[in-house]
């Protein structure tokens, strides 16, 4: 390993037993990565703050207890529960729940930014172009590679938390141009305009492209100027869900493709597979189908709900009230929560029967205690995991289709979601 002096002086412990563990697990990562030389990193999101078990407390405890601090701005993914709601108990998950909340604490004292939100890059003073990161929540990891142009690889829990100490990584696969390249191609350029313009068709896509891409740099090629970064994180979320696709480029519109040309750096793919309505047909029964069991609720915000997103539900709903008999989640951050409030969104959602939770999500959240039937979803990545994780079958569709629904009280599709 080509190790500068202070890597060299952490290694060997002259700086405390924590920055010697975390140095030593970074050069563990490089040289399962086959590299001989670490980069510096300028910031870290977090995800070992999120309670897997009690090794994830003593861990950090350990750290704690030895001196560690942070070389990095780093960010917190969301945790099992929400910290600022202690209303919510769960007697057969009462010590989880506690230990829980003493994980996301210990973070913040380790020097974490507790933003608690999987979806990062929608806060102030994310990376820019080029910036070295790194990422653990496969959304963002998806996000930042792709719609930033940041560079990361997937981060397992404790290796992000080691290298936000040691601000160092390994100087491998994405972090490298050449690992960048796309070698693959979806074409969307002869889809109806209608599906295009849904939202609904992002998530079915980055399905597809997550089934399809295998370990292959994927480029889409065909989308509308328009696509915005709505759009782009239901892609980042579906395809790192069913494929753990930590790249894609948007031809004319991610930062690193241009053209396609520039986005494969010149290669020639190796595959153009030309998506067709049944391509999406399949993703969105792969999702859930729509059975004759009742409407028990409806779940958006995963990935966490932007400023955008609220916009666009408090127009959809004009006014009106949720069914009575649903339950209706919304997750989002603390930060977008706040800029929704200041809009005057949050009392009338409420108001119509929404209940907006912070910090966690909603396919694994104690928060949520007693879901179960059918759910409707905007999101692929909700669809994908919730039925593995609770008493629960899904079904999606766009925005706009979970509006009606919600309000109407049994699932409602439009032509299009009928197809």
């Amino acid at each position: 390993m080509n190790l500068n002096q202070l890597d060299q002086d952490r290694l060997a412990g002259k700086l405390g037993k924590a920055m010697q563990f975390a140095m030593e697990t970074i050069v563990t990562a490089a040289h399962i990565d086959q590299v001989d030389c670490l980069i510096d990193i300028s910031f870290a999101h977090i995800d070992a703050c999120f309670y897997n078990g009690r090794a994830h407390l003593d861990f950090v405890n350990y750290m704690l207890e030895h001196g560690a601090t942070l070389a990095v701005p780093s960010w917190t993914n969301n945790g099992l529960v929400a910290l600022n709601d202690l209303t919510v108990r769960d007697p057969l998950a009462s010590r989880e729940m506690d230990e829980a909340r003493q994980l996301m604490q210990a973070y913040v004292k380790l020097g974490c930014n507790p933003v608690w939100t999987c979806a990062p890059y929608q806060l102030p003073d994310r990376p820019q172009l080029g910036a070295h990161i790194v990422g653990s929540e496969s959304n963002a990891v998806s996000f930042y590679n792709s719609v930033i142009g940041a560079r990361t690889n997937m981060y397992g829990d404790y290796l992000d938390v080691c290298a936000a100490i040691v601000g160092r990584v390994p100087c491998s696969k994405l972090h490298r141009d050449e690992a960048r390249a796309a070698e693959l191609v979806f074409d969307v350029t002869k889809l109806p305009q209608e599906i295009l313009e849904n939202d609904l068709f992002y998530h079915l896509l980055g399905h597809v492209i997550g089934r399809r891409s295998g370990h292959r740099v994927p480029a889409i090629t065909g989308l509308a100027p328009a696509c915005c970064e709505d759009d782009l994180k239901a892609i980042s979320a579906a395809a790192s869900s069913s494929g753990r696709v930590p790249l894609f480029h948007a031809v004319g519109i991610t930062p690193e493709a241009e053209s396609l040309d520039i986005a494969s750096q010149g290669a020639r793919v190796a595959q153009i597979i030309e998506l067709k309505v049944v391509d999406l047909q399949q993703a969105r029964s792969e999702l859930g189908v729509n059975t004759g069991q009742p409407l028990a609720g409806i779940a958006l915000g995963t990935p966490h709900f932007s400023v955008s997103e609220f916009e666009r539900l408090v127009a959809l709903l004009a006014g009106r009230e949720l069914h009575p008999g649903l339950a209706c989640y919304l997750t989002t951050s603390r930060h977008v929560y706040q800029q929704a409030q200041q809009r005057g969104w949050i009392e009338p959602l409420s108001l119509a029967g929404f209940r907006i939770i912070t910090d966690t999500c909603t396919y694994f959240s104690p928060a949520i205690n007693g879901l179960k039937g059918k759910i409707m979803t905007n999101s692929a990545k909700w669809a994908y995991y919730a039925p593995g994780m609770l008493p629960v079958e899904a079904v999606i569709g766009s925005l706009a289709e979970c509006v009606e629904s919600a309000v109407g009280g049994e699932v409602m599709l439009d032509r299009w979601g009928e197809l």
